[in-house]
């Protein structure tokens, strides 16, 4: 199975949201990071990715039509030229907003499974480490305006890489219409979807900190 959407904005972008809205759509399943709960076989496919070995994508996607949020989107040029016909969103988001929502969801996440004393939880934070914060931001979480400014590298490379025809430069406050025209499907009555807000995540993900604060 082909990818039809490739996703190409980083996490905190309202990236679950569009999975869900991209699903309700049609496009089922979406792949997302919280994929890799159900798929812990492909961890290693995704490191072995971000370390540029060659990967049969149609079989890790088997069963998807379409992806967003990381590990996807850190290779998301490998995989436009891999489905030349997939579709490219960008979802954005305020650079600040979105760099205070990653500092207080995923990455102290990151950061707590890493610590942990139990063996799988600290190789899925390892795992994290190494593809996402240390790769992408060089392992400068702390650093807001060098992790600012690789955000924004980014998203200005999709956009000036990608043909107009094939991109949609989408934020999560501009609902179904712009979604729905790019992809050339009817608007559902039901509101956008609205997931995972940074209350959302504390209610699901609590951290030890919060716990013990």
């Amino acid at each position: 199975m082909a990818l039809e959407v490739i996703g190409a904005g980083f996490g905190r972008t309202g990236t679950l949201s569009l999975k869900f809205a991209l699903e309700q759509l049609g496009f089922d399943a979406c792949y997302h990071m919280m994929e890799i709960r159900h798929h812990p076989e492909h961890t290693e496919l995704w490191r072995q990715a971000h370390l540029g070995h060659p990967i049969d994508w149609d079989t890790l996607y088997t069963g998807y039509k379409a992806s967003v949020d990381w590990p996807s989107c850190n290779l998301w040029e490998t995989l436009a030229a891999v489905y030349p016909d997939a579709k490219i969103i960008l979802s954005l988001r305020d650079p600040d907003r979105w760099y205070d929502s990653v500092m207080n969801t995923i990455y102290p996440s990151s950061s707590e499974r890493l610590a942990s004393e139990e063996p799988k939880e600290q190789a899925a934070g390892r795992w994290a480490m190494e593809v996402i914060w240390d790769r992408v931001f060089d392992g400068r979480m702390s650093d807001k305006q060098h992790v600012i400014d690789v955000f924004n590298r980014h998203n200005d490379h999709v956009i000036k890489t990608v043909d107009p025809d094939r991109l949609l430069v989408f934020e999560a406050t501009n609902g179904w219409g712009p979604l729905c025209e790019f992809l050339g499907r009817p608007i559902p009555e039901e509101d956008y979807p609205r997931v995972n807000s940074t209350e959302d995540f504390r209610q699901f993900f609590p951290s030890k900190r919060s716990e013990n604060s």
